[in-house]
Parts: structure tokens; C-alpha cells; sequence
């Protein structure tokens, strides 16, 4: 490849092309057209397949023809992490870049390896601060890192969801397979609040539900990991759940069934989450390590514990809400 002289000596003599020759001068030719260099050092344009790159067509067409013959790989979970990189990622990124506009902030106190646990506030009548947690931290953190989710055994159950959510890096919220997963070195997500966050009513916004008997402290404690608190601000307002029809709840086996401004009575459109301003923040990691390895054991240490992240993540989510200057700007 031809060597390129700078744009100021280019303006010293206009019309000549701005390539330099193998042995150190300036090429002689005219530039054509408004290239800035000769047909002989014109550089070559990208390959493209109609209006779109042709790398980009083949490499689509390698991942469909692997996702076809099954030349994939899975592990133990049901973990898909190309299916999550080269296909589920590149959709959500548009949603929180552009639409939710999200704040990303300390997200270097997630560590770039070695286990961790998240432990967010769970809010927004659909999980969606879930996905936003774990693609972000994959988009948006150096390392890249996946988190593999902890969800209730109702997401397992639903058809298409399902399956999605294990190919996703998602597992049934179990002691044994979350404590497998920190033992192997990963990022494990947990919402304490479970459904009592996700499906809280509208007038109880930004206030955390009670963070369940602290199971997720037991965990971190038996693994000797980190826990990083993590406080995302705008997700109540995707869904702003105003009454919880528990007849209908009850009918169709669900915990809860959200009745927003738009929802049922727009049908489909109503589903459409709203575009609120998001922010999301990663606490300083909190270590275990000083405590015994038998600690998890002590119920008044868990209770302590628990109290303590629950009222961190609670400080983090009023300071963010102050520096939002409203919901949806």
C-alpha cells in the first residue's frame, strides 16, 4: 500500500495525486476526479454485495450455515454465546443507545475477571432492566463479560421465552447451579425483590420490595465472591403499572397482571415500552472474604448483610433520580 502525504503539503499542489512511490517521493500523476490520487494508486473500494458490505453478507451467511448444520457450541446450561453476540446483541443495542438513551456509570467496578455477583433492583412490570443489565455490561464493559441471569421458573416455562432465555445464559434461580456458575468464574445477575419489584404498582415507584430471606448474601458467602450492587433508574416508567387485575392473574397463572394507560385497552400498540431515560449504576464491590467460611450459616450476619445492600442500592437509586432531569429527557 502506497504511503499517503499529509493534507497541507496536498494543498501546495493542488491536482497532483497524494501518494508517495517506493522510493520516497511524491508520485508525479494527476489526481482523478476529487479522489486526491492517481488511477494507479486509487484505493480499492470495499467489496459490497448491492448496498451492503460484502464481508459483513458472508459473514452472515458463515453464522446462518453454522446455526443450520449445528456447528455451534453449548455449554452445560444451555448457554449460547454466539447466538447472544452475533445475533440478540446487535438488536438490543439500538434500544438502549437510542431509545432509552442509558447512562452507564462506574461500570469499571464490575471486574474484568473472576466471579461476581449483581445484585440489582428488579422493576418495570416486564423484566426488561434484566436484558438491559446483562447486554450492557457485555457492550459497554472492557472485558466484554457475559452475565448469566438467575430468573424465576415461570420465564422456563413459557413457550418460544423458554428457551430463549437458556440460550441467553439464563438459569433456573437455584442455589446448586447459581453457586456452580460463580465456582466456574462468572457474572451471576440475581434480583432479590423477584416478582415483588418487577410487578409493583405505579405509586410505589423506586421504592425497594423487602429483598427476600438473603439468599443471595448465603451465595456469595459459601463462593467467597464480590457482590457488586447495581441501581437502574428508568425502568418504571417503561410500563407504568396503575391496577394489577389478580382475576386475570389467577386465570392465566401468572403473579401478577400488569393494567398500564395503554395497556390492555391500545391491544398490541399498548405493549410498546415507553422511552424513559435510563441510568444505570455499579456500586463498589463489597468483599465477603474477611468473614468465615462457615458465615452463610449465621442468620443474624445474613439479615445484617442484606440490610446493607438493600439500603446501598436504595441511596444509589435517590441520588440518580436526583440528577435525572425528568423521566423521559
Amino acid at each position: 500500500m502506497a504511503q499517503v502525504i499529509s493534507l497541507r503539503e496536498a494543498e501546495r499542489q493542488p491536482g497532483r495525486c497524494r501518494a508517495v512511490t517506493s522510493n520516497g517521493k511524491r508520485c508525479r500523476n494527476r489526481s482523478t476526479g476529487d479522489s486526491g490520487f492517481c488511477r494507479i494508486h486509487l484505493p480499492a473500494k470495499p467489496e459490497r454485495i448491492g448496498p451492503f458490505d460484502a464481508s459483513a453478507i458472508r459473514d452472515l451467511l458463515e453464522f446462518m450455515r453454522r446455526r443450520l448444520t449445528g456447528e455451534y457450541e453449548v455449554d452445560d446450561f444451555g448457554f449460547d454465546a454466539e447466538l447472544v453476540e452475533k445475533f440478540w446483541a446487535p438488536l438490543v443495542r439500538p434500544l438502549g443507545k437510542y431509545y432509552w438513551r442509558i447512562d452507564w456509570r462506574a461500570i469499571e467496578n464490575v471486574p474484568s475477571e473472576g466471579a461476581a455477583l449483581l445484585v440489582s433492583n428488579h422493576a418495570g412490570t416486564l423484566p426488561l432492566d434484566a436484558l438491559v443489565m446483562k447486554f450492557g455490561v457485555y457492550e459497554e464493559h472492557p472485558a466484554h463479560r457475559h452475565v448469566r441471569l438467575l430468573a424465576a421458573d415461570l420465564a422456563f416455562r413459557m413457550p418460544f421465552i423458554g428457551p430463549m432465555a437458556r440460550k441467553m445464559g439464563n438459569t433456573l434461580a437455584a442455589a446448586e447451579d447459581a453457586e456452580r456458575l460463580l465456582r466456574s468464574g462468572e457474572l451471576v445477575g440475581v434480583f432479590p425483590e423477584g416478582y415483588k419489584g418487577v410487578g409493583k404498582g405505579w405509586k410505589d415507584r423506586y421504592r425497594l420490595q423487602r429483598f427476600g430471606r438473603g439468599g443471595f448474601i448465603e451465595l456469595a458467602l459459601k463462593a467467597r465472591v464480590p457482590i457488586v450492587p447495581v441501581a437502574i433508574v428508568g425502568s418504571e416508567e417503561t410500563y407504568p403499572m396503575v391496577f394489577d387485575a389478580k382475576l386475570l392473574a389467577r386465570l392465566f397463572g401468572f403473579p401478577y397482571f400488569p393494567v398500564t394507560p395503554f395497556f390492555p385497552l391500545l391491544g398490541p400498540l399498548g405493549a410498546i415500552p415507553l422511552p424513559s431515560k435510563w441510568i444505570v449504576e455499579f456500586g463498589e464491590p463489597i468483599s465477603l472474604t474477611d468473614h468465615d467460611v462457615d458465615a452463610w450459616q449465621d442468620a443474624m450476619l445474613v439479615f445484617d448483610l442484606t440490610d446493607r445492600i438493600r439500603d446501598n442500592i436504595q441511596q444509589m437509586l435517590y441520588r440518580n433520580l436526583m440528577s435525572r432531569r425528568s423521566a423521559f429527557f
